[in-house]
Parts: C-alpha cells; structure tokens; sequence
C-alpha cells in the first residue's frame, strides 16, 4: 500500500519548481509523495484549472492525499474542493493564501497592463473583497507570513502584519481548524524549515505544534 501523497498547488506567475525545498523537507521528515499541478496561471480560464485539478487529486494512488496551496493556489484548492468533493481522505494546508481578496491585486489591476498581469482566473480569486467561509469538506490549517518583504510593498502600504504581498488579515477564514502567523515573507515561507515542519505537523496530527 503506497503512503500518503501530497498535492501541491503554486500561486501566481509560479510553476510548482519553486516549492522544490520545501517537498523535499516534508519527503524526508513525513515520507509524503508528492504531486505537483501545473497550470498556467495567466492564460488559462479558471474553470478549465479547476477541473484539471480535480482530474490531478482524483488519479493520485494514495490512502490519504492531502492538499498544499500556497498563495493563489489555496483559493484554487478550494474551489476545487467545493466543487469537486474528494473520494479520498486527507487534510489542506494553506500557504499565505489571501482567501478574503488581495488589496494588492486590486491596486494591480487599476491598469489594463496591471489586469493583462493578473490574467482572468487569477483577477476571478484575487479581486473579491469578501471573507470566505471554509466549505472544503475536511481540516484546513493556515500559515500566514509577518515578515513585509516583496513585490506587494511596490504596490501600496500596509498598515498591518502582512508578508510583503498579502495582509495577515486576506488569510484569514472561518472554519479554519488551526491558523498559525510565522516570521516568514510570502515567498520565503516555501524554503523555511519552520514552515516545512507545520506544515507536516498539521498534515499529520491536524493541529501546529507537534
């Protein structure tokens, strides 16, 4: 019986390769196999992501598959998941995911060029300004940056925790099972050791910490 697996969702403008430290950690301390969806997060239309993504979870060969997101793609997973109930069980992680809208996007796209960036899918996740409840159908555990280094500093000034591009408080979401701030910035929380291992500890037991 193969372990437990992991499907990795990237944000905006990512790939999945730069997730690389952060599967290994977890490979290494949790033997989690791992699974990354790939999708082109400019062109492609929402709908067409979320159903290559529900194909993704539901071929995986696993006892348990869990779900990582980081950024834009903890939104995606919920979609999915709201959609598209999993057969299989698991838990979600969510990295730095601004599930209640993005200020910074919305600065992003008061420019066509700034929209043309966004793409549709993301402009569809990122620009509502509306909390969101978590409907997902299994335990969600959240990790938020505090460090305020990156791009969205370029964009606007925060005046609250925020991790360089998204607000402590566009993490936020009800229903949460466990919610987690680190010193961490939006993209460096994918090579921090501190982050791997939350992470595990959450995909494991369902709680930080342990």
């Amino acid at each position: 019986m193969p372990g437990a697996a992991v499907v990795y969702v990237h944000g905006l403008w990512m790939t999945g390769i730069e997730s690389i430290w952060l599967r290994r950690r977890l490979a290494r301390e949790r033997g989690y196999r791992f699974q990354v969806f790939r999708y082109a997060s400019v062109r492609a239309p929402l709908a067409e992501i979320i159903g290559a993504l529900r194909d993704t979870i539901a071929a995986v060969d696993a006892p348990q598959v869990h779900l990582l997101g980081h950024s834009l793609g903890g939104l995606l997973i919920q979609r999915c998941l709201a959609r598209y109930p999993m057969r299989q069980p698991g838990r979600v992680v969510f990295l730095g995911s601004p599930v209640a809208g993005s200020r910074a996007a919305r600065r992003l796209a008061r420019s066509a060029y700034g929209r043309a960036l966004l793409g549709a899918a993301s402009a569809a996740e990122l620009l509502q300004e509306q909390p969101r409840d978590w409907d997902g159908g299994r335990e969600l555990g959240i990790i938020a940056g505090t460090l305020p280094f990156g791009f969205g500093r370029l964009l606007l000034q925060f005046d609250e925790d925020n991790d360089g591009t998204v607000a402590v408080s566009e993490t936020r979401m009800n229903g949460a099972r466990a919610y987690l701030p680190l010193r961490t910035t939006h993209s460096g929380m994918l090579w921090s050791a501190r982050v791997a291992r939350e992470t595990g500890s959450f995909l494991e037991y369902g709680s930080f910490g342990r």
